[in-house]
């Protein structure tokens, strides 16, 4: 049977939400964000082990939270590092992964807190063949390259995916790609462009426009939006 361990990331500061504090602690819906996501993995079956990075000073007040809202899915705490790449590695560092080729991590980003389960099954089958593959759902916008103001291409919308987490990797592909990217001290732009850095091939697997990620306070309007429509029995 398919199993996984996730990595998830919650230290970093978000600054552009302006709330002052980690926004894993903000408020959805009467429920604070980052425990709307680890519902999502302690009621999946396949998660077997949750690598929690956080950031140091936040340990305690993470620790409790856990226990306030009897949390039970096995967590590690994580110190994260200075930058997102560094998070992940720790918690790549952390895990228990990476005993047999088929153990499969996902690094998926706490403050995307509407992951579906199928979601989560589909990625893990991909990636079970493939070694890599990640969520992503097709750009509905047309996206334009501008330099100075000025319009230099229109690039075709239906070659052009926007990337989402999880993503997925076989244990020992993940962790080759960040060594080789910190040996050529190369900062990706997701885990999958690592990678791809070093020469490795990333499947997609569809995944939803609901899967955003928190980071405005407009944001938080939309994640309201979409409790209400899932308790409505509609999602």
């Amino acid at each position: 049977m398919l199993s996984y361990q996730v990595v998830l990331l919650a230290a970093g500061q978000g600054k552009r939400m302006q709330a002052g504090r980690n926004k894993q602690f903000l408020s959805i819906a009467g429920i604070p964000l980052l425990i709307h996501t680890l519902r999502v993995f302690e009621e999946d079956s396949l998660c077997k082990e949750v690598l929690l990075v956080v950031n140091k000073k936040e340990r305690e007040e993470i620790d409790a939270l856990l226990k306030e809202w009897k949390i039970q899915k096995k967590i590690r705490l994580v110190d994260g590092g200075r930058e997102r790449q560094d998070s992940v590695y720790a918690g790549l560092m952390a895990g228990t992964a990476g005993n047999a080729k088929e153990d499969l991590v996902f690094i998926h980003d706490a403050a995307r807190p509407f992951i579906r389960r199928e979601e989560l099954h589909f990625l893990a089958e991909e990636t079970a063949k493939s070694g890599a593959a990640i969520l992503a759902v097709p750009v509905k916008d047309t996206v334009k390259e501008v330099k100075e103001g000025t319009i230099t291409k229109t690039t075709d919308r239906s070659l052009l995916w926007a990337a989402q987490t999880p993503q997925a990797f076989r244990y020992e592909v993940i962790v080759e790609a960040h060594e080789f990217a910190n040996q050529q001290n190369h900062i990706g732009t997701d885990d999958a462009s690592l990678v791809e850095h070093a020469g490795g091939t990333v499947k997609i697997v569809q995944g939803h426009y609901e899967n955003f990620k928190v980071t405005t306070p407009e944001d938080l309007l939309f994640a309201e939006a979409v409790i209400r429509h899932r308790q409505g029995g509609r999602a």
